[in-house]
């Protein structure tokens, strides 16, 4: 299949952008222990948005993988995992913050580093949605590709080492126009002492048409629902 369009992002850089439905969005990690951090809005009305709780309690999932389709506040599929070299993706620890950063990696700032500066996950976050007239009161949990978290007796959170191995890839597909903010900058929980420097390709593909027999949409009567609900909203704004 042709590539639309493609771009690597490098450690700690930003990017978002508008993405009509039928796409495959491809993700490569081009080294071991990437972390790609993730928030997800319908274009046409920025106000739903992907919802975690909602994603992982329809599909009794506590991460991400083929399959599952990544849920709004409306019970809409927003978009699907299609394809999948890992075992799932991690859905519960959010993003790194200025001050987070600063504390595990030392201080950096752009007036002392200039470009080189280590970035957070948030701040990265909140640049991006300014361009789209929002702010960081529109913030939500992220899903964070590559990195997968476990959990043991005591509820504690356990951050898998050496899970993302390189040349791993996962490919989304979008059920409707979306807009997508991206992250490359750490796993709040990697226990990494210096700061990750895994490259990302991304790249944009066209998607064939959804049949009765598609995986995704088949995987459970809750992902069906999901798409339903999509393919009513689709419908009604023919799109």
């Amino acid at each position: 299949m042709n590539i639309i369009w493609n771009k690597t992002l490098a450690p700690g850089d930003r990017w978002s952008g508008n993405i009509c439905k039928g796409r495959l969005i491809k993700f490569t990690s081009l080294g071991e222990g990437a972390n790609l951090s993730m928030l997800m809005y319908n274009f046409r009305n920025l106000s739903e948005h992907y919802n975690a709780p909602d994603t992982m309690k329809a599909q009794h999932s506590f991460f991400l993988k083929k399959g599952h389709v990544i849920i709004s506040d409306c019970g809409r599929a927003l978009a699907s995992i299609v394809e999948d070299d890992l075992d799932g993706h991690d859905t519960a620890t959010g993003y790194t913050t200025r001050i987070m950063t600063d504390k595990k990696y030392g201080f950096t700032s752009y007036q002392k580093d200039g470009n080189d500066y280590l970035k957070s996950g948030q701040e990265n976050f909140i640049n991006e949605l300014t361009k789209n007239g929002m702010s960081k009161r529109d913030l939500m949990p992220s899903i964070n590709l590559f990195s997968k978290i476990d959990a043991d007796e005591r509820g504690n959170l356990i951050f898998i080492k050496d899970y993302c191995p390189k040349e791993a890839s996962v490919t989304i597909r979008t059920e409707m126009d979306v807009y997508i903010v991206l992250s490359n900058t750490p796993n709040p929980l990697d226990e990494k002492k210096e700061y990750p420097s895994v490259p990302i390709k991304i790249e944009i593909l066209n998607a064939p048409p959804i049949d009765g027999l598609d995986y995704c949409v088949n995987y459970s009567k809750y992902t069906r629902r999901a798409f339903e609900n999509t393919w009513e909203y689709n419908t009604l704004l023919g799109i």
